[in-house]
C-alpha cells in the first residue's frame, strides 16, 4: 500500500457532453515508468491533464497517498510541486535566461534563496547536459534543447512524479533522441514517470509497464514485453502492427 502515489478510481471527462474519459482505474507506484499509448483522440492527454488538475474531472476521484486531491481542503499547489509535468510545447519564459526559467517556481513557489535555486538548478542543468547554455534565452535554443530545459525545470522542485505529455511530438526527428536519452536516465534513477508518448520504442525497452487507451477506456495494462509481443486486445494488436510492421 505504501507504494501506491496516485490512484484513478472510476475517472470521467466530458467536453461538451462528449465522453472523452469513460470510466479510467489506473494506480501509479513509486519507481513506476508508466508509458501510455494509444491512438491520437483516445483520451491520453486528457487523463495526464486531469492528473495534473490542468482539468476537473467530470466524475470519479483522483487520490494523491490516499487523498482526494478534488477535495476543497487538498493544497493543490502543494501537490503541483510535487507531480511535476513537462508538455510537448516546452512553455519556457521567454524573456529570462536558462538558469532564471529553472530558478524562479524554486523561490517563488518552494521559498527558496537565490543561492541555493541556482546551485540546484545548475545540478539537472548539468544533468540534462544543458549547463553550458545556462546564460542564454530560450529564443536561442532549438527544440530539443528547450525540452530538457523544461525537464531539467521541472527536477528543480523535486518532484515525486515526473508527467510527460508526448514530450517529443514537437521536435524534429533528429532531437527527439536528446531527450529520449535524458528521460531514460531519469528512469534509471528511479524516478517515478508517468509518460504519454508515441515513442513505441521508449515504450517498449524503457517502461515497467504500458497501457493501451482507446477510446476513453484503458482495455490493455501489461508490461512491455506482453503489450509488444503478445496483446490480448485486437484493437491493440492493429494499432501496434501499424507502427511496428509485421
Amino acid at each position: 500500500m505504501e507504494n501506491k502515489i496516485i490512484e484513478l478510481e472510476h475517472l470521467k471527462k466530458n467536453y461538451n457532453g462528449v465522453e472523452v474519459l469513460k470510466d479510467i482505474n489506473l494506480t501509479i507506484s513509486k519507481g513506476e515508468v508508466l508509458s501510455i499509448i494509444g491512438s491520437s483522440g483516445s483520451g491520453k492527454s486528457t487523463m495526464l491533464r486531469c492528473i495534473n488538475l490542468l482539468e476537473k474531472p467530470t466524475g470519479g476521484d483522483i487520490k494523491y497517498h490516499g487523498n482526494s486531491i478534488l477535495s476543497q481542503k487538498f493544497d493543490k499547489n502543494k501537490y503541483r510541486s510535487k507531480v511535476g509535468m513537462v508538455f510537448q510545447q516546452f512553455y519556457l519564459f521567454e524573456n529570462m535566461t536558462v538558469l532564471e526559467n529553472c530558478t524562479i517556481a524554486q523561490m517563488k513557489v518552494l521559498k527558496k534563496d537565490k543561492e541555493s535555486s541556482i546551485k540546484e538548478a545548475e545540478k539537472y542543468l548539468s544533468l540534462v547536459g544543458m549547463l553550458d547554455h545556462r546564460n542564454k534565452k530560450p529564443s536561442m535554443l532549438s527544440g530539443g534543447q528547450k525540452q530538457r530545459v523544461a525537464i531539467a525545470r521541472a527536477l528543480c522542485m523535486n518532484p515525486e512524479v515526473l508527467l510527460f505529455d508526448e514530450p517529443t511530438s514537437a521536435l524534429d526527428p533528429e532531437m527527439v533522441n536528446d531527450v529520449l536519452t535524458v528521460m531514460s536516465k531519469l528512469a534509471e534513477s528511479g524516478m517515478t514517470m508517468v509518460v504519454v508518448t508515441h515513442e513505441m520504442q521508449f515504450a517498449r525497452d524503457v517502461s515497467t509497464r504500458v497501457c493501451f487507451m482507446n477510446e476513453g477506456y484503458i482495455i490493455e495494462d501489461t508490461d512491455p514485453k506482453t503489450m509488444f509481443t503478445n496483446p490480448k486486445h485486437q484493437r491493440v494488436k492493429e494499432f501496434l502492427k501499424n507502427y511496428l510492421g509485421n
